[in-house]
């Protein structure tokens, strides 16, 4: 099984990113897909949530508005588009999937680094 972000880098404030994360190894299409976020000494946040058939989506408050998320079956992938980026979202961001049905999963990449500075 594999998680593996990218599209993260340093941007200004006010700008836009896009993260992918290409899942392989389990069933695409069986997993919920989220997003969470963890900058320096903070707690692990949750960003965003998509359902396993991408009919149904939860999105943080604090980046409602801002960021949308969307997966593409055919491709594994799952997106999270950023827009008028803040300092305050800075972080490592992580792909996590998860089943809550058996069989079970839950899988973790290894994350992308964010920075929003000028």
């Amino acid at each position: 099984v594999q998680l593996v972000e990218s599209g993260g880098g340093l941007v200004q404030p006010g700008g836009s990113l896009r993260l992918s994360c290409t899942a392989s190894g389990f069933t695409f299409s069986s997993y919920a897909m989220s997003w969470y976020r963890q900058a320096p000494g903070k707690e692990r946040e949750l960003v965003a949530t998509i359902s396993s058939a991408g009919g149904s989506t939860n999105i943080a408050d604090s980046v409602k508005g801002r960021f949308t998320i969307s997966r593409d079956s055919t491709k594994n992938t799952v997106y999270l588009q950023m827009n008028s980026l803040k300092p305050e979202d800075t972080a490592v961001y992580y792909c996590n999937a998860r089943r809550l049905s058996r069989p079970r999963g839950d899988y973790w990449g290894q994350g992308t680094q964010v920075t929003v500075s000028s």
